[in-house]
């Protein structure tokens, strides 16, 4: 077997007889910046006694053991079952559970959820909350499965009075973010929502295509855009919904 060195470090040690050294990146380090996650975030959740071998790992379907933040027992998976699947599978039973099904769908404020808010988000809130009134109380919403080991999901704007999340996507500066892995991560968390009677309008910008059927290409974000949103809500949920939510409107009784 030919031992292999790789530019970010991982592998073998580059100096070494008989190492070939290669001029990118491993495959474990391809996986992680794809799914937007960080080698410091597995080593959290790896059995300690294998730290020192996940730290050195290249390869996604090596298999690890692994802990469960809710203390549950060690399951075993590998890098790639991690970063892209269910989590852990009592955690999964669990979230199918009857008691967890009577929760499915709820929106909740998760004060512990730290979410990175890019400027065309914050602007996107500021334009829509000039059209319909958000309940700013909520952050998050229950499912009745795991994603990425947690029974709930984070949308960009939730309006639960018409359930109704609303996703900005854009390629971002890598020109590669809401691609790949990340598209089908996308798609796995509109599902889980439209599982527990949510729907999702998805702003697709800066070239990215339609994702889901309720999707707004756009080029970037404008008034207009917020507007088609806005008329995608009243095709989803009907206008009596919405109009009682339109700015200036008196709540209804």
């Amino acid at each position: 077997m030919v031992a292999v060195s790789f530019r970010c470090g991982h592998g073998a040690s580059a100096g070494d007889d008989g190492v070939v050294a290669l001029r990118r990146v491993c495959p474990l380090c391809m996986l992680l910046d794809e799914t937007h996650r960080s080698r410091a975030e597995l080593l959290g959740r790896v059995a300690p006694p294998q730290r020192a071998a996940l730290a050195r790992e290249t390869r996604v379907g090596a298999t690890y053991d692994w802990r469960c933040a809710r203390g549950h027992d060690r399951y075993a998976a590998t890098v790639r079952e991690v970063l892209t699947g269910p989590g852990c599978p009592k955690c999964a039973v669990n979230a199918a559970g009857p008691s967890s099904v009577r929760e499915a769908g709820v929106a909740f404020m998760n004060p512990g959820l730290r979410v990175r808010t890019s400027q065309t988000e914050q602007r996107l809130r500021m334009l829509l909350g000039e059209r319909i009134r958000l309940h700013h109380g909520v952050n998050a919403v229950r499912i009745a499965r795991t994603f990425f080991g947690r029974q709930e999901v984070w949308p960009d704007i939730l309006i639960p009075q018409l359930r109704i999340a609303v996703e900005y996507d854009d390629p971002g500066r890598s020109r590669r973010a809401h691609k790949g892995l990340k598209e089908a991560s996308d798609l796995e968390k509109d599902e889980a929502l439209r599982e527990v009677g949510w729907e999702v309008v998805r702003i697709r910008a800066g070239g990215l295509g339609e994702l889901g059927q309720h999707s707004v290409v756009c080029n970037a974000l404008t008034p207009a855009v917020v507007d088609e949103v806005v008329a995608c809500m009243r095709r989803i949920r009907g206008d009596d919904a919405v109009d009682a939510l339109v700015t200036g409107r008196p709540a209804a009784s």
